[in-house]
């Protein structure tokens, strides 16, 4: 359990209270009295406010984080589609290179010479 410092004159901080050193505690009349109670419950009702503003804010805070885990989750499966779509697109040009008639027809390798290269180089 923490100990009060000491304060000037030697008084222990928590011991002392909240009086000044040196002036006696003054009796409270039922007005003080009232004011006091209604402090406090002012600071009650703004204390709740409070706690259910920021109960209200992460609750908030955790909505938009489901939602953005959702949208992460959807766009990743989209990449993994999509690099699966590259990897099928990339395999038929590679097959479809091979038999090209575009890219075996010498015609194209000649410079100038190329009136119609599609025309040229189909199979008749």
């Amino acid at each position: 359990m923490s100990q009060g410092l000491p304060a000037a004159g030697g008084v222990n901080v928590l011991q002392r209270g909240v009086e000044a050193p040196g002036n006696p505690p003054q009796p409270q009349s039922p007005e003080d009295d009232d004011r006091k109670v209604r402090r406090r419950e002012k600071n009650r009702v703004a204390a709740q406010r409070s706690r259910k503003k920021q109960t209200q804010k992460a609750d908030k805070l955790h909505e938009e984080y489901e939602c953005l885990e959702q949208e992460n989750a959807m766009l990743r499966r989209e990449i993994t589609r999509l690099n699966e779509e590259l990897q099928q697109l990339s395999l038929a040009l590679k097959e479809h290179e091979k038999m090209c008639p575009l890219l075996l027809c010498p015609m194209n390798f000649v410079p100038g010479l190329r009136p119609d290269p599609v025309a040229s180089c189909l199979p008749r």
